[in-house]
This record gives C-alpha cells, structure tokens and sequence, in this order.
C-alpha cells in the first residue's frame, strides 16, 4: 500500500475481475489550453493556447478485444483507493524487435487526479520495462489533452513525432497524433 496526499493506495497487476471497472472509469478531461500545431516542410511547432469556454473530451468506447492485459509482453496495473475504488489503470505492451515499451492507455479517475496516481503507475510501467529489457517508453496522446502532456513531460517524456492524419475519420477528427518517449532508466 502506498500513500499519497494523506489516501491509501493499493497497486498491483490486474486480474480478469478488474475488467468491468477499468471500462467503466471516466477517462475524459476538461482543459482551459490545448496544443496548437503547426506544420512545416522540416517538422512541426507546438504552441500552447487558450480555449474558452474550456473544452471537454469524453473518449468513444474502446472495442473490447477480452484481452486480460498480461500475455508475457503486454501488463496493466491498477490502482486501488482506500475505499476500494479503481483509482486508475496503465496498459503497456513490450516490443522486442525495437525494445520499446509502449503505454497503451493511461486513465485516472478524475476524483483521484493530482494525487501521484498516474505518477505511481508509470512507475510500474517502468519497472516492467526494465525487466523486459526495454530503452525507452512510448506513447501517443492528442494535442488538445493539455493535462495529460504536461504530466507526461513531468515524468520525464519529449515530444518524438506528429501524425495529422492518425484520427481522420473518427470521432477525433482534426486532432493530431503527438507522440512522446522517454529513455527506461
């Protein structure tokens, strides 16, 4: 158990029994600020500006694919508040050809955002790199989740790639793809 601002936290891996509340946990946002990119012929800028009103981005459901999370090479853990709640979750999967470790999906509930939940799991994830022998962790994240980049780049990540068209068609539209890694240290 690890406690956080004065709240008991459990971590651990997830067991099939964590499904229904890891699909069921609020992973939108509201932000004041989102990242504005620009492209040029020799890469990209990104420039952080205001939204008003604020924005709000609820997540279309994922298809469930019934995976359980734990295959040798991919994991998700979770984290438990005092009361039992699922306070959040991370899935990564380890690729062995390029020794990345890529963060699949990040969620904390919003009543247990601030707290060093995401903070604490990222720290699982690298703990499972380092035995799976990784160089660095991986993600994608959109450049309206202002919140979320400026956790990610608290935790030691840099911008890496841009992809414009990774969300065309989808409910996400007009969105750009950031991508950000991190050496496993």
């Amino acid at each position: 158990m690890t406690t956080v601002d004065n709240t008991a936290y459990q971590y651990r891996t997830a067991v099939p029994g964590d499904a229904e509340a890891i699909e069921a946990l609020d992973g939108s946002f509201t932000t004041g600020t989102v990242f504005q990119v620009t492209v040029a012929d020799d890469g990209f800028a990104l420039r952080e500006i205001a939204v008003d009103p604020p924005l709000t981005k609820v997540f279309p459901e994922d298809e469930s694919d019934d995976d359980d999370g734990d295959d040798g090479d991919s994991r998700t853990f979770v984290a438990h508040g005092a009361a039992g709640d699922l306070a959040g979750f991370v899935a990564v999967s380890y690729s062995e050809w390029n020794r990345r470790l890529t963060v699949e999906d990040i969620e904390i509930a919003p009543e247990h955002r601030g707290r060093g939940v995401g903070r604490a799991l990222m720290g699982l994830a690298v703990e499972f790199a380092r035995e799976r022998g990784a160089g660095h962790l991986w993600l994608e994240v959109t450049n309206i989740n202002a919140p979320a980049i400026h956790a990610y780049r608290r935790m030691g990540f840099t911008f890496c790639g841009l992809d414009t068209a990774l969300y065309a068609g989808t409910p996400s539209e007009g969105e750009q793809a950031l991508y950000m890694s991190m050496p496993c240290p």
